[in-house]
């Protein structure tokens, strides 16, 4: 029996030698590790790989309105029509239209004497030993009352201060011409006088009314290729002052040396009407030549015809058309150009021929109506010729 126990004895460990074996193991497994940890530590570290961060979408931020805020309209998308003009200087009177033209000819009036008072020693006192001075009411009432229908023809026809000063220059010429020519006037005091005319008449047009497009923006206006261009209007404004150039040496080799003499009294000289020519008068005629221009042709050339007027052209068929119809084609069915061209002529045409009548008789000393008419013939003719040249010229 002690044999057998001792014999289970030795085959069953005994706890003290079991704790110590897991001891060992716990021992080994720990120096693994910790061998694990250094060689770890020793080798260097991988690099790290690059981190790629992708945004997909960006979103403002929104804030909280701290006051209530009127709504506002949804923008609507842009339009494609084109933006409208901003207002310029030249744009047109904001005063009530019955106020207007009695504006313009109580200011025409007004700077006109304005001027003449301030420029009296250069102008009025050189000229008055030949002016002649209003004698009655009814002389000055028809001086007085032309110069009104004058102003009132041009607003009311719808022309702008370049068209008004050109007109002055045309149809106020002569007059100063005469003095100049014929009475041994100095050519300073009577282009002042002009100078002063010109800007009375052109100031209260450009302060009420705007410019047309032929000439505020003559490259932008219709035709701008003619009416911008330089070669023409250099070439233009020669023909229309050779034509009054040659029209005035006509009258002089002609009829107009006798109604000098015998209607013009106490005249000082005759000179200019013998000894003058078409080319030594031509400088003092392109100034006219440069005002046939701006008038008659540049605004002419600028016109395009309406729809109504394209309508009326396309409907009248001659084989159809009465009496009436074929006689208002005939006499009144140009084109718009042409229009304007017989429009502007007619009326240079009359404001010249009455200023340079009521000029020679009523305001130079010693000259007789027959003289006047005399006179003012050589420049009615001059503007006619000169208003068909360059009709002729726009339409080639």
């Amino acid at each position: 029996m002690r044999t057998r126990r001792t014999k289970q004895q030795a085959q069953k460990p005994s706890v003290t030698n079991l704790a110590a074996v897991a001891a060992a193991v716990q021992g080994a497994n720990g120096d693994e590790a910790a061998e694990t940890r250094s060689a770890a530590a020793a080798s260097p570290a991988p690099p790290a790989s690059p981190t790629i961060v992708r945004i997909s979408k960006i979103e403002t931020p929104t804030k909280t309105p701290t006051k209530a805020q009127p709504s506002e309209p949804p923008s609507s998308p842009p339009s494609r029509s084109p933006a409208k003009p901003k207002p310029s200087a030249s744009s047109s009177s904001k005063l009530p239209a019955p106020l207007q033209f009695p504006l313009v000819a109580t200011l025409s009036l007004s700077l006109c004497a304005l001027g003449y008072a301030i420029a009296y020693s250069y102008t009025d006192a050189v000229i008055a030993a030949f002016e002649r001075p209003l004698e009655t009411w009814t002389e000055v009432g028809l001086v007085f009352g032309w110069r009104i229908l004058e102003l009132a023809l041009g607003w009311f026809g719808n022309y702008d201060s370049y068209d008004l000063a050109a007109m002055n220059v045309l149809s106020h010429g002569p007059p100063l011409y005469l003095l100049y020519a014929f009475y041994e006037v100095p050519a300073a005091p009577l282009l002042l006088s002009l100078a002063i005319e010109t800007l009375a008449t052109y100031l209260p047009f450009r302060l009420l009314r705007p410019l047309s497009a032929a000439h505020a923006t003559p490259s932008k206006a219709p035709n701008a290729e003619i009416v911008a261009d330089r070669p023409i209007a250099l070439l233009t404004t020669l023909l229309a002052g050779a034509i009054y150039s040659v029209t005035l040496f006509c009258a002089y080799v002609t009829y107009l040396p006798t109604y000098l003499v015998m209607y013009f009294a106490d005249l000082p000289s005759l000179v200019a009407a013998h000894e003058s020519t078409w080319v030594g008068l031509l400088p003092a005629t392109l100034a006219l030549g440069v005002a046939a221009r701006v008038f008659v042709f540049t605004p002419a050339e600028a016109t395009t015809p309406t729809s109504r007027q394209r309508e009326q052209l396309e409907k009248f068929d001659p084989a159809s058309a009465g009496l009436a119809e074929t006689l208002r084609w005939n006499v009144w069915g140009w084109s718009a150009p042409v229009k304007v061209v017989i429009r502007r002529t007619a009326l240079l045409v009359m404001l010249t021929g009455v200023n340079a009548f009521l000029g020679a008789r009523y305001g130079v000393r010693g000259v007789e109506t027959p003289g006047a008419i005399a006179w003012a013939s050589v420049w009615v003719a001059a503007a006619a010729l000169t208003g068909g040249a360059l009709g002729a010229v726009g339409s080639v």
